[in-house]
């Protein structure tokens, strides 16, 4: 049944070594790798350990047992616990997406609604940094553009996950459109609006995974600028650079210095390249294969609403939960394990219609 796990211990074993070696880690990139792939053999290594150890004994306690029937019972819970740990390592032994181990970015951007679509931006930023702050992630804001009510127009944040589990294990199904419905703190009168905002989840990619060839690069410098246009910084160190073949444009302010926001600006921008590689990777294969993306995954993927009555609901997976503070507050598991048990394509409830105008 594991016959490939003796190879998986001996890798283990010289991954081990090997990160011991201090010539590795002049080699971040090397030391990198090699400790993402040793963080995700170890939890498969430790179970195989603990399968080995608990067969022996059951077969120790089995053959006592003919001569003291009291092992028996000794016996049947060590075999009760191995067919546990075979079923977990059954589960770990799947083949997983290269990707669960990375780290992500993950951007929040106000869309339709004008400020009520910001104030729900700033809404679903929280939720995400309170989600990562419940597994014990780090985040860091990297860019933010914010309005004169507390709301976001748009924000970019590197989540880094814990272990061998990756932050885009979990938060890969999380791009994509959400809607919220609600009376907002900008309305007099009581009227309920619709608005939304749009999230985009791409996991971090290292440079030497996307080369940028610096012709390709259009770098524009500006001052920053805070809630409602006003200069925050008296020098030009806030930086957009636009890949030309691409068209994609990043940009980012939070940083004092112009070599800060650039670095900053360019690691968001390999994401958004190796995202687009991938994107289009499965695109490819899909057409070969006589196969369609399904629009639904990356249009209007749930619905928040607060006003008459409350539900948050998926419309992907159809999931469920009466409690939208709850949801706000980070508690997003129940979405995330129904979209991980049910892969892209397989949508149900009323699709992505798309968001309405409020």
């Amino acid at each position: 049944m594991f016959d490939r796990l003796g190879d998986l211990v001996s890798e283990h074993a010289e991954l081990e070594s090997a990160l011991a070696e201090p010539a590795v880690h002049s080699d971040q990139e090397r030391a990198r790798r090699l400790g993402r792939r040793y963080a995700e053999l170890t939890p498969i290594v430790h179970a195989y350990q603990e399968w080995q150890q608990t067969s022996a004994d059951e077969q120790a306690a089995r053959e006592l047992s003919r001569e003291d029937s009291s092992f028996a019972v000794e016996a049947e819970q060590m075999a009760a616990h191995r067919e546990e740990l075979e079923a977990q390592l059954q589960k770990l032994l799947v083949p997983r997406d290269p990707n669960d181990g990375r780290d992500i970015i993950l951007e929040v951007k106000a869309g339709e609604g004008g400020e009520e679509s910001a104030l729900f931006a700033g809404d679903l930023l929280r939720m995400y940094l309170r989600y990562a702050e419940r597994r014990g992630w780090k985040t860091e804001i990297l860019d933010s553009t914010g309005t004169g009510l507390g709301g976001v127009k748009d924000a970019t944040v590197a989540v880094k996950g814990k272990g061998a589990e990756g932050a885009w294990s979990r938060l890969k199904y999380e791009g994509g459109v959400h809607r919220v419905q609600r009376v907002p703190v900008t309305e007099s009168q009581g009227r309920i609006h619709t608005s939304a905002a749009g999230v985009l989840v791409v996991p971090e990619a290292e440079q030497v995974e996307v080369q940028v060839n610096d012709n390709d690069l259009k770098v524009d410098v500006f001052r920053s600028s805070g809630p409602g246009g006003q200069s925050v910084n008296t020098t030009d160190s806030a930086v957009r650079i636009t890949h030309l073949p691409t068209g994609i444009v990043v940009s980012c302010q939070n940083e004092k210095s112009q070599l800060q926001n650039k670095e900053t600006a360019m690691k968001i921008l390999r994401a958004r390249l190796l995202e687009r590689q991938v994107r289009e990777q499965e695109e490819a294969q899909a057409k070969e294969r006589g196969e369609m993306r399904s629009a639904d995954w990356g249009s209007q993927i749930r619905s928040y609403i607060l006003h008459p009555y409350t539900l948050v609901k998926d419309h992907r997976t159809g999931v469920e939960i009466g409690d939208p503070v709850r949801v706000l507050g980070g508690d997003i598991d129940p979405f995330i394990e129904a979209a991980l048990s049910r892969p892209p394509g397989g949508a149900t409830g009323d699709g992505g219609t798309g968001p309405a105008r409020s």
